[in-house]
């Protein structure tokens, strides 16, 4: 027997993963998608879609407010004290990227919560759309080929790596950035340039195209007044991403926000990475 879901908000990843987890024998239940037609539910309130579940699942990222559910394809709002009022100690509440005080709020009132973005696998198999999302959009920008191009990545976790991975097959000259020097001495044995964010000022200026990975201020003023006019600089990292954009506008380079690519170039592939996911936190808390 299937088990009873429901999916409050989000963006393709959520209203794929509907139909993955429909695919598998579950019950689903939709709120906050009235503007994609096909996945538009009944006119059910939202008490009635969370009573009905075993598993409720939020969206990545969860919430950018920490007053609302993040819900793109929705006209209403879902707030988070709703859903945490509604919410029962038999449930189990699933969402991604989930702010302290959520989590807080959400142990104050016994709710049974789990993070599925803070799990490995959830990043490490995520890397790979992030890579290919913001290569294609590299591509697009640029007025040169990759192959050939002088690429940094600022970042050398699970994305970075990725990423280099990826520009190095396609012929791109990698220079990685890192501060550990476990990361720099990897680096330098996958045969890219290692480069110390703390020297970035003497590589940065020769740079084709730019991809921050690190979640916190890099590409600062300074910085940025080295960087060739024809650069393109793309920033993966969340909010507020790593590029001081006020400067970057005032020196008229090229700089692109695409934070949540997976949702963006590869729902289908992301949403199955986040239903595998869902599926090991449920096997391994035995619910």
């Amino acid at each position: 027997m299937g088990r009873k879901f429901a999916i409050l908000g989000g963006d393709m990843r959520s209203a794929v993963l509907s139909d993955l987890l429909k695919a598998d024998g579950n019950e689903v239940m939709l709120f906050g998608f009235d503007k994609l037609g096909q996945y538009r539910e009944e006119d059910r309130s939202l008490e009635d879609v969370i009573a009905d579940a075993q598993f409720v699942i939020g969206p990545l990222p969860f919430s950018d407010t920490n007053e609302k559910i993040d819900t793109p394809f929705y006209t209403g709002e879902i707030l988070v004290e709703d859903v945490l009022e509604l919410l029962n100690k038999s449930q189990l509440f699933m969402g991604g990227k989930i702010n302290d005080n959520i989590i807080d709020k959400a142990i104050d009132k016994k709710i049974k919560m789990a993070d599925y973005f803070a799990r490995e696998e959830m990043q490490v198999l995520n890397a790979i759309p992030t890579a290919e999302g913001a290569i294609q959009i590299a591509m697009e920008e640029m007025r040169i080929t990759l192959h050939g191009s002088n690429a940094m990545v600022l970042g050398y976790g699970r994305i970075g790596k990725a990423l280099s991975k990826a520009l190095y097959g396609i012929g791109a000259n990698v220079y990685a950035a890192a501060r550990n020097y476990g990361d720099l001495a990897w680096i330098r044995n996958n045969n890219y340039t290692s480069v110390n964010i703390s020297t970035l000022q003497s590589d940065i200026s020769k740079m084709d195209v730019i991809f921050n990975t690190i979640p916190q201020m890099i590409l600062n003023g300074e910085l940025l007044n080295y960087i060739d006019k024809n650069c393109v600089i793309i920033d993966l990292a969340s909010k507020p991403g790593g590029v001081d954009k006020s400067s970057a506008e005032k020196l008229k380079l090229n700089t692109i926000s695409a934070s949540g690519l997976p949702g963006k170039v590869a729902p289908i592939t992301a949403a199955k990475v986040k239903k595998d996911t869902i599926y090991n936190i449920i096997e391994e808390l035995e619910v």
